[in-house]
């Protein structure tokens, strides 16, 4: 198991695709950084990447890993290596590699000009975005033969969870703003992985006035005991159970 999770570590750090997407996590943090005077502004537009980016290249490219490297996979399948440690280490040595460019590209940066809490916040905030969706491109990936068909189901879950799910969220509150339900928004944020990373980093950067009541409800709740198992709760099973469900669905695959 180590000796695949390394092998697909050298694998995709020497991909020119990964090469080129640290180097521009690299080059827009650092010109974020030196754009603004406060660090908190530099913190926020970073906040923005991590939201939008780095889900939405860590779905796709790893979609695109696992259907490249099916013929590698078959001929693994054929030896004496059981499906479960196959698909965890691809998984682990795809995740680890892809954390690495994240914690170069936006963590180097973040260490060199704001070595705060809210500073590593955000990092690990990437980090765990990191690893849900490849999570998720796992599944996609192996739900369906078809590549175009994986991808298309690949960008179509980025899509929901940074776009339609805050609309659909704000309809639901628009339509029954006439009830409480602040407290409500919070089980709601457990449905999206990108809304909880969210909330952490600016609840962090103490700006969570400007959010309202709801804000308040949000820094009451997050900021105690019970909301930091919360979030890590919540975080582990956008973790593990998409690569769960990806391996019970491969296990019994006809390849």
């Amino acid at each position: 198991m180590k000796k695949l999770i390394k092998y697909v570590i050298i694998d995709i750090l020497r991909n020119k695709i990964v090469l080129g997407y640290t180097i521009f996590l690299l080059a827009v943090s650092l010109g974020v950084f030196n754009l603004e005077d406060n660090t908190a502004k530099g913190l926020l537009s970073l906040l923005n990447i991590i939201l939008i980016i780095v889900p939405l290249l860590s779905i796709i490219f790893s979609t695109i890993y696992v259907y490249n490297s099916s013929e590698f996979i078959e001929l693994l399948v054929s030896q004496p290596v059981k499906r479960t440690t196959l698909l965890t280490s691809i998984y682990a040595g795809l995740t680890t590699s892809l954390m690495i460019a994240v914690i170069v590209g936006i963590g180097l940066p973040v260490f060199l000009y704001d070595r705060s809490e809210v500073g590593l916040t955000l990092v690990i905030a990437g980090v765990l975005l990191t690893a849900v969706f490849s999570g998720l491109a796992m599944l996609a990936s192996i739900i369906t033969r078809d590549k175009a068909k994986g991808i298309g189901l690949s960008i179509l879950l980025w899509f929901y969870f940074a776009i339609i799910f805050d609309g659909l969220i704000l309809f639901i509150l628009f339509q029954f703003a006439d009830y409480p339900l602040e407290k409500v928004s919070i089980g709601l944020t457990a449905l999206n992985p990108i809304d909880l990373s969210r909330i952490l980093v600016l609840l962090k950067m103490d700006i969570s006035a400007m959010m309202g009541y709801t804000g308040a409800v949000f820094k009451e709740f997050f900021e105690g005991a019970m909301g930091y198992i919360f979030i890590s709760v919540v975080m582990l099973f956008w973790i593990f159970s998409p690569i769960l469900l990806a391996v019970k669905k491969f296990n019994k695959k006809d390849l």
